[in-house]
């Protein structure tokens, strides 16, 4: 069948890499940004010229209405969705709870925990077996703050993680049925936007392998998650940090 993938938040950092390389791979992409469409622009013109199949839209993936037209587009363009990456997302920025004002949290809980079921649903809608999907599979992005904790920094990004990674392994179980694999991918110190200059120097000693992740090393394992290769994994995390 053919290989059709979402991979929301796809204009920089991990996503970009994992569209990027789904693309080589023989996936059709669909990518998508919040506000900023440029760099969206640059990761498919960079698909296509390459050879590959893409192409980005902006979706607020927190409201239905954007998820629902997220998913009719991508079909329209390349037909039945049969994996997602559920990478879009939010730090919050390094705060104390108590500094952290409520409208930001909501904002985070909203992007990072809501955003990521409500595509998760909707993919499994269009790929379960009983309701004339294909199956398929889902990688949602975690973090090992989930399990650090990130005291004094973002224990509300712990949080929200923690709370992707317990809705995987529970939706693996559950999904498995109707022929989709859920699971999930835990990066650790990773050189993105998210991870400044002066965070990673800081982090950067208590990282056993002693240097920093690339994006698209997270990438290859998010695609091995996608495969075929992967037909007996479901519900699981992998956790990818250095040996943080």
């Amino acid at each position: 069948m053919d290989k059709v993938l979402i991979v929301t938040g796809g204009s920089r950092g991990i996503g970009a890499a994992t569209a990027k390389l789904a693309a080589e791979r023989g996936w059709s992409v669909m990518t998508t940004y919040l506000e900023r469409r440029e760099p969206a622009e640059d990761v498919v013109q960079a698909i296509l010229a390459a050879g590959g199949k893409a192409a980005t839209m902006q979706a607020d993936t927190s409201r239905p209405e954007d998820v629902s037209k997220l998913f009719d587009e991508t079909e329209k363009r390349f037909g039945r969705v049969t994996g997602l990456v559920n990478n879009a997302g939010m730090n919050g920025g390094p705060s104390n709870l108590i500094d952290t004002p409520v409208d930001e949290l909501r904002r985070l809980i909203d992007t990072n925990i809501f955003g990521c079921m409500l595509c998760a649903r909707e993919a499994i809608t269009r790929m379960a077996r009983s309701r004339g999907g294909q199956g398929g599979a889902i990688v949602n992005l975690g973090s090992v703050s989930a399990r650090l904790g990130s005291a004094g920094e973002r224990v509300h990004y712990s949080a929200s993680k923690g709370a992707v990674l317990s809705f995987t392994q529970g939706l693996g179980r559950e999904a498995i049925k109707e022929g989709v694999r859920v699971n999930c991918v835990s990066p650790g110190l990773t050189e993105t936007e998210m991870n400044p200059a002066a965070r990673i120097e800081r982090i950067l000693p208590v990282v056993p392998i002693g240097r920093v992740a690339q994006p698209i090393e997270i990438a290859q394992v998010i695609l091995f998650l996608l495969s075929d290769e992967a037909s007996y994994v479901t519900g699981t995390e992998v956790t990818v940090s250095g040996g943080r």
